[in-house]
């Protein structure tokens, strides 16, 4: 009864996340989804891409269940990285519909298979794992990417997924956080002269 209640709930989860994922990509350009927002290149198509490959892999090989696409190999130094960004030569569309696949083919697996499968993530340390292992690894590993998506697309233009209009409700619109954020630029600024 909890196997299939927790394999539901993280299931659950995922799908809401990797739905807020592709939300960070709407209404901008090719440009902004793929422009490095910080100094080791993190970009919002990357985190897309990644996602797809993880998913891919983490569904399909640990579980001898292929993702039907080729999948770069985990072993293979030469690749390292490349899923973390977009080339010019890549689409929007190809990535995004990528990933959307790879949903697919995880939602199979996780259906198919009861959340204590066996499976083997040789890149892992302890490589004997469970679905329940991986459900959770991977819904982890989507929630951080998920993160970092939300700050860079409020770096790009000042998008966030809240509830404004109950925060304006509250007397929470863009005044509220534009004192709000110098009452803590304020503060970081007092610390610091405490700290010299």
């Amino acid at each position: 009864m909890i196997d299939d209640f927790a394999k539901e709930y993280l299931h659950g989860d995922l799908r809401e996340v990797r739905e807020v994922m592709l939300r960070k990509l709407d209404g901008l350009s090719e440009y902004d989804v793929r422009r490095p927002l910080t100094p080791t290149g993190t970009n919002l198509l990357g985190l897309v891409k990644h996602l797809a490959l993880s998913e891919a892999r983490y569904f399909g090989e640990v579980f001898g269940r292929p993702f039907p696409e080729p999948v770069a190999r985990w072993d293979d130094p030469e690749r390292r990285g490349a899923d973390m960004w977009a080339t010019e030569h890549e689409t929007r569309e190809e990535i995004t519909g990528r990933y959307r696949r790879a949903w697919a083919h995880s939602d199979a697996t996780i259906t198919a298979l009861a959340v204590d499968s066996p499976g083997h993530v040789p890149w892992w340390p302890r490589p004997g794992v469970m679905l329940f292992n991986v459900l959770v690894h991977v819904l982890t590993e989507t929630n951080r990417h998920a993160g970092h998506a939300d700050i860079l697309r409020e770096q790009l233009d000042g998008e966030v997924e809240m509830d404004w209009e109950g925060m304006a409700r509250r007397g929470q619109d863009a005044a509220f956080w534009e004192n709000q954020r110098a009452q803590i630029e304020r503060a970081a600024r007092a610390a610091g002269s405490v700290e010299a």
